[in-house]
């Protein structure tokens, strides 16, 4: 920067304040801009609270939260008191001014690249989002001013710590003295709405759900998570029952307030308010009605009633529903289920269309051959998720095992019966049909063969032997390849950096680089010395560790 020198920067920030004229100007400029190209002179920041915004546009998790920041700063618009100043990580003006255009606030201007670069140095800037928030003084308050208004939004102001402090304390009060109200009510409605819009207070569902309790009668209400206004009224107007207003402020909060990590949630809160189960999907697909009024109680029943199921399980009660007592082989041909008595049976969730499937495909038809040549008795049954007939058709033609029909309504009662929450997924029955694995897809894929009969009793050998073929080696070793010291350290998978070929189950490994070698080579390296060493001079794997750029995680993206 022009007259200034970059020692004047860490003495702003040496002291306990920030002087904004000082780190936000440069000798020929006073001023920051908005998106239409106004000037706004940096004196008219003096008295405000300022949200110094580290972000850009190729970045993701910026794009996802600036709106809310927009939200945010607007609602707090007419206060006057705040104000944001965007500093820009983008690499052109064209960039820079495309999604400034989104933004309400202001801004350093673009052509002040050595200004961002000692703001990005003195708020210690190592990943974006990133919004640390001054006070009237210059001072800072926070540095997590992105959480902060993700979590608190416009309450949150002025985001100092005694503000968020009593947030917190009121979070934890609302907690343990949780009730529809508390949940439901925010400062601008106390109200939920029903798909044909019109409006139900929360005062009227607490006394409708005491009055109706005694007919086993309940109601549900929807936090939705769209942002798209048709999607929504498209997808409430199939459903019975009420929901939040879209985009209502109180959405995201019920996110974070119960630890929201899948989709679909099912939260139950009883008559009086409290939480009775933090999510009950899974009891409903699995039971129905059967699972009201989902009390801890009524849980341990339902758990008793598996636990009975599972001891009577047999392969007829799993394959067999009313007079589908059947799978196909090739040509349609079909063979009674009761023919597989006595088989280890995997049941195979699969589909042509999805590519992880498609990958593990191989690897299964290698074990199975193998299986089946050492005269051990094994099949397969393959449950589709395919589209159409076709599909299937040219999926299941590729397998040397049996399958249910394409469109049968057993593939229902199975997805239900081992919670198949994805595919491809691989179950493992023994010959009396009761469920041994659910995860044989995994064993297959780090055993093969070597992993039938999917016993616990037979993985218990399997690391036996891994652990027998360690002895003697060291647990720990240095390698001409690599700097840091190296482990003896299990992995599934990974590929080696000395001879770039694929390996399992024990690799030399740093784990703070990912680096992995085989033991093999490790040990070689040894004897090679110097002479490896100057070949990995020239690795890839040395040329990824110079680059420079970015990394996104998905909530933050952070410089190399």
């Amino acid at each position: 920067m022009e007259g200034q020198e970059k020692g004047s920067m860490d003495v702003v920030n040496g002291g306990a304040n920030h002087d904004l004229k000082a780190i936000l100007c440069s000798p020929s400029r006073d001023f920051l801009i908005r998106n239409n190209g106004d000037q706004v002179t940096v004196d008219n920041l003096k008295g405000k609270v300022v949200g110094l915004y580290f972000s850009a546009s190729w970045c993701g998790p910026c794009q996802r939260f600036t709106p809310k920041l927009v939200e945010v700063y607007n609602q707090l618009l007419p206060d006057s008191k705040f104000e944001i100043v965007f500093v820009s990580g983008d690499e052109d003006n064209e960039s820079f001014s495309s999604y400034f255009s989104k933004m309400p606030w202001l801004a350093v201007p673009f052509s002040e690249s050595e200004i961002r670069e000692q703001l990005d140095e003195l708020f210690s800037v190592r990943g974006i989002p990133h919004l640390a928030i001054l006070n009237k003084n210059g001072e800072v308050l926070t540095a997590e001013g992105v959480g902060l208004v993700q979590e608190y939004g416009a309450e949150g102001y002025p985001f100092d710590p005694e503000t968020i402090g009593k947030l917190k304390e009121q979070e934890e009060e609302a907690k343990r003295n949780q009730s529809l109200q508390s949940l439901l009510v925010s400062r601008n409605r106390d109200y939920v709405i029903t798909s044909d819009g019109k409006r139900v207070g929360v005062a009227e569902l607490e006394v409708y759900q005491s009055l109706k309790e005694e007919k086993k009668d309940f109601e549900i209400v929807m936090i939705p998570l769209d942002d798209d206004e048709p999607s929504f009224k498209e997808e409430f107007g199939r459903m019975p029952w009420l929901s939040l207003p879209l985009q209502d402020q109180l959405c995201e909060k019920l996110v974070r307030y119960f630890e929201l990590h899948t989709l679909p949630t099912v939260v139950v809160i009883g008559p009086d308010g409290k939480t009775l189960h933090s999510n009950v999907t899974e009891a409903i697909e699995e039971h129905g009605t059967k699972a009201y009024p989902f009390t801890p109680e009524k849980f341990i029943e339902l758990q008793e009633v598996e636990k009975a199921k599972m001891e009577a399980q047999t392969l007829e009660s799993v394959l067999v529903s009313k007079d589908c007592d059947y799978v196909i082989g090739k040509d349609g041909v079909k063979i009674p289920v009761h023919e597989l008595a006595g088989k280890t049976v995997l049941i195979y969730f699969s589909a042509h269309w999805c590519p992880p499937c498609r990958a593990f495909l191989p690897k299964l038809i290698e074990s199975y051959q193998k299986i089946k040549e050492q005269g051990k008795a094994i099949e397969v049954v393959f449950i589709s998720s395919d589209r159409d007939q076709t599909a299937f058709d040219e999926f299941f033609s590729t397998m040397p095992w049996l399958a249910i029909p394409f469109g049968d309504k057993r593939k229902e009662s199975l997805s239900r019966l081992f919670k198949v929450r994805g595919i491809p997924m691989l179950v493992a029955l023994g010959p009396t049909g009761k469920t041994i694995s659910t995860n044989a897809r995994e064993l297959i894929t780090s055993h093969g063969a070597e992993a039938y009969p999917f016993t616990d009793e037979r993985l218990k050998e399997i690391e036996e032997g891994y652990e027998k073929m360690a002895e003697g080696w060291p647990k720990k070793l240095k390698s001409a390849l690599h700097v840091d010291e190296l482990g003896l350290t299990k992995r599934q998978f990974f590929n080696c950096d000395s001879c770039g070929e694929e390996g399992q189950i024990w690799s030399y490994y740093c784990e703070e680089c990912d680096f992995d070698l085989h033991p093999r080579c490790a040990f070689d390296t040894d004897e090679k010395g110097k002479t490896v060493e100057a070949e990995a001079g020239n690795s890839e794997v040395d040329e990824k560790k110079s680059g420079e750029g970015w990394i996104c995680d998905g909530d933050q993206c952070y410089k190399k």
